[in-house]
C-alpha cells in the first residue's frame, strides 16, 4: 500500500469526486495520471480562512449578512471548485 502524499492525494479525491458525479462509475477518460481537470489546485489560504472565520462568527453572533456574504466571496475566489 502507498503512502498517500500531497501529490497523489488531491488527484485521489478527484477521482473520487468525478466518479460521484458519473453515478459510481469512473469516467472513461478519467485515469490513473492527472489531468490539467483534476490536478491539484493550492487555494488562497488566508483568504478561506478568512471566510470561515466569517461564517463562524456570523452564525454565532446571528449575523446573517456576513455569513452571505462569506459564502458568496468563498463560492467566487475557490479555485478548487468544480
Amino acid at each position: 500500500m502507498t503512502k498517500p502524499t500531497e501529490q497523489n492525494g488531491p488527484e485521489a479525491l478527484a477521482t473520487f469526486a468525478a466518479t460521484a458525479r458519473n453515478n459510481g462509475t469512473r469516467p472513461s477518460g478519467q485515469g490513473l495520471a492527472a489531468t490539467p481537470k483534476t490536478s491539484y489546485k493550492s487555494g488562497n489560504l488566508a483568504g478561506e480562512e478568512k471566510d470561515a472565520a466569517d461564517i463562524i462568527g456570523g452564525n454565532a453572533t446571528g449575523d446573517k449578512a456576513r455569513v452571505d456574504a462569506a459564502i458568496d466571496h468563498h463560492a467566487q475566489t475557490d479555485k478548487r471548485a468544480g
